[in-house]
């Protein structure tokens, strides 16, 4: 009874597959006991025991068994996946139908948990092959397309090609040589850019038997050396080449090129010890050999070349060779009328033809029969309409299945590419998306940099314009002090010491006079003047003196900012410096950066070295100002890595004005911070003496 599966039980079969492959969770691979790798060695030693020929089909079988209840123990899906995909392919080989079935089935469940798709596959693939060993191609061709799918699903572009291949020969196989040929052109366009070599080959094979088949003998002897090319790539054995040879000398043989083809024959026969190394391809080739010389009536040969295939045939059972074998020994022996001999070979091959399953054999043979038994050519007659009508509604109730099969797994790929196709656009709309996310995120926080930047830039700009406001308005004051200095002394000088001088040399005057206390008196007053003239005079000296004494403003303001911090922190800080430099002629970002600088290291030592004096001093000689602020603080541990913003900023700015700068701290031992910073004097600034920088002049405040 046939194996056929319900074309809509394969159906939904085919969809829960795939199903499960999509949501079945993967088979978590853990370590395994050390139970289950014993039993894991033991499972392969009887697999592989299993394919040994030289053991009895009894022991090969009893070994699988063995291995089937081992592998059913297990607890790891991947390992039972594994083991029953072997399992599977064995009883395949050794044609166990009843545990093939068995373990394949299970093989495709543990496959699909653990989704190991080319395994799945494999295991489909096998099933398939066993339908068409058991002569029902149309579940044979669905569950070769559903290995196939597998297989595309994945991308194996190689396994998916085979299968192809393998779906075109059932199709061959039922005489659908055209679909055939459409299926076997796919597989060819897979595996050419794979240089898949061996089963190009078989492709154009198949291509050569199906254009051989329906006579169009020129295209089948292309495909031919097609096939020959290929296997010659592929380096098969020299076995196989001559193969392709014998398969094309056929084609000549059926173009009634015989000498052509002899000459094919011959060198297969002269091949070395060929009937050993391949007995079946040595039987069909004498048979072939025999049947040219047949037809090219030369009969000296014959029957002997036809008993000694059928004689190989026999040893090894081939049961297709000793049909063709018979057929044509019926052939010689008809040309001989000797019918009794021919009617006998004729219901042997018809016979075999019949055991083997190749029925449109049995009609060449009935074609003949009438020949050999005229009296019942008739019956042969009416046997052959019955078998032929037969074999065509077969064929046609094949094709319709195989033509819905096509359908449905046409609109079952169809329905996937539409969810492919739907499954991509939302993964380019979610892409877009993120990337518009991560676009515009990458904007609004290049702006907000930007903007910070900016405004640093701008804020650094607005305190160093109110540093110069600063410095400018204590210019102001010194230089309106200086003025009012200046005035007073004029005003000394000019009225005060004026007047008193009237009123001394008016006394002078009256001096003259010789009253004795007149005389005392004045000389007491001209005295007291005297000595008020002579302080006036050193009032105003001095006065006039420090108007035109040079005042730095620059150090006026670090004297303020000293000032402040003393007062807040309670700290005693001291300052010195060089009295000659002209430091307001300094460049106005030199004297900003260096102001910020001595603030920031006067709250670094005020928050965190814990000390009581601070120590300030601003040198200079010829190119180079160089600025030390030391604390007796409690001093700390130097590490390299990263810096705190204080620290940061002072290197920032000690870098805007190309200067270098050191610190040295040790615990207990206090902190030294040392500038150095390379002199740039304000040539747009009124100086003088710029540059004339002596030896430092210490002023202590």
């Amino acid at each position: 009874m046939p194996l056929t599966l319900p074309f809509l039980k394969l159906n939904y079969i085919l969809l829960l597959v795939l199903a499960l492959n999509f949501f079945a969770c993967a088979d978590q691979k853990k370590p395994l006991p050390s139970d289950q790798l014993a039993q894991n060695d033991s499972i392969q030693v009887w697999i592989d025991q299993s394919k040994s020929i030289k053991l009895p089909l009894t022991s090969r079988l009893l070994r699988l068994e063995k291995a089937q209840k081992r592998a059913s123990q297990l607890t790891n899906d991947s390992l039972k996946a594994n083991y029953f995909t072997k399992l599977s392919d064995c009883y395949l080989n050794l044609k166990d139908s009843v545990n093939f079935k068995l373990t394949n089935s299970k093989a495709i469940q543990f496959n699909i948990a653990t989704q190991d798709s080319t395994s799945l596959g494999t295991v489909y693939q096998n099933l398939g092959a066993f339908y068409r060993q058991h002569n029902t191609p149309d579940s044979a061709f669905f569950i070769y397309s559903k290995a196939q799918q597998v297989f595309e699903a994945i991308n194996d572009q190689s396994n998916a090609g085979l299968l192809l291949q393998k779906m075109a020969r059932v199709q061959s196989d039922i005489g659908d040589y055209t679909n055939a040929e459409n299926t076997i052109i796919k597989a060819i366009a897979k595996l050419k850019p794979l240089n898949e070599y061996k089963v190009l080959a078989d492709c154009y094979a198949l291509l050569a038997d199906n254009a051989k088949l329906l006579e169009d003998y020129d295209r089948a002897l292309l495909h031919y050396a097609d096939n020959l090319e290929y296997l010659i790539k592929a380096e098969e054995s020299p076995l196989r080449i001559l193969g392709s040879k014998h398969n094309a000398a056929l084609v000549n043989q059926k173009q009634g090129k015989h000498e052509k083809a002899i000459s094919v024959f011959l060198e297969a026969l002269a091949f070395d010890s060929m009937p050993q190394k391949n007995p079946r391809l040595s039987g069909r080739v004498l048979n072939n050999l025999g049947y040219s010389y047949l037809k090219m009536g030369q009969y000296d040969k014959l029957p002997n070349l036809f008993l000694e295939a059928i004689k190989i045939q026999d040893s090894i059972n081939d049961l297709g060779g000793k049909s063709s074998g018979a057929l044509k020994l019926a052939e010689y022996y008809l040309t001989q009328n000797d019918s009794s001999n021919a009617l006998a070979n004729l219901k042997i091959a018809k016979n075999l033809a019949f055991e083997v399953g190749n029925h449109k054999y049995v009609l060449n043979i009935l074609k003949l029969l009438p020949r050999a038994d005229p009296k019942n050519g008739s019956e042969y007659l009416q046997e052959y309409v019955a078998l032929s009508d037969s074999l065509l509604l077969e064929e046609r109730r094949i094709r319709d299945k195989f033509a819905r099969i096509q359908f449905e797994t046409d609109e079952f790929i169809a329905k996937n590419k539409v969810l492919t196709r739907e499954n991509q656009l939302w993964t380019g709309i979610a892409a877009a998306l993120l990337l518009l996310g991560l676009a515009s995120y990458i904007i609004i926080n290049q702006r907000v940099k930007n903007r910070t930047l900016r405004f640093r830039q701008q804020q650094q700009a607005k305190n160093q314009e109110v540093f110069n406001l600063m410095l400018a308005q204590g210019e102001k004051v010194e230089e309106g002090k200086k003025m009012e200095q200046k005035r007073v002394s004029e005003e000394l000088h000019d009225g005060v010491l004026g007047k008193m001088l009237g009123a001394r040399m008016m006394l002078i005057g009256l001096n003259k006079k010789m009253n004795p206390e007149a005389v005392a008196e004045r000389a007491k007053a001209i005295s007291i003047l005297q000595g008020v003239e002579g302080e006036i005079r050193s009032i105003s000296h001095e006065l006039s003196h420090a108007a035109y004494q040079k005042i730095h403003n620059f150090i006026l303001s670090v004297k303020d900012l000293i000032e402040t911090t003393q007062i807040a922190s309670k700290i005693n800080i001291d300052l010195k410096y060089s009295d000659e430099l002209d430091w307001d002629a300094l460049g106005g970002e030199i004297k900003i950066n260096l102001y910020r600088i001595v603030q920031e290291s006067l709250q670094n030592s005020v928050k965190h070295a814990a000390c009581e004096n601070i120590h300030l001093s601003f040198f200079a000689n010829e190119t180079e100002l160089i600025v030390n602020i030391i604390d007796d603080g409690k001093g700390f541990v130097q590490k390299r890595g990263k810096k705190g913003i204080g620290m940061r900023n002072m290197s920032s700015r000690i870098k805007k004005i190309n200067g270098t700068w050191d610190i040295n701290s040790k615990v207990g031992q206090g902190t030294t911070v040392i500038f150095i910073i390379p002199i740039v004097l304000n040539t747009n600034e009124n100086t003088t003496n710029n540059t004339a920088i002596l030896e430092p002049k210490l002023q202590e405040l």
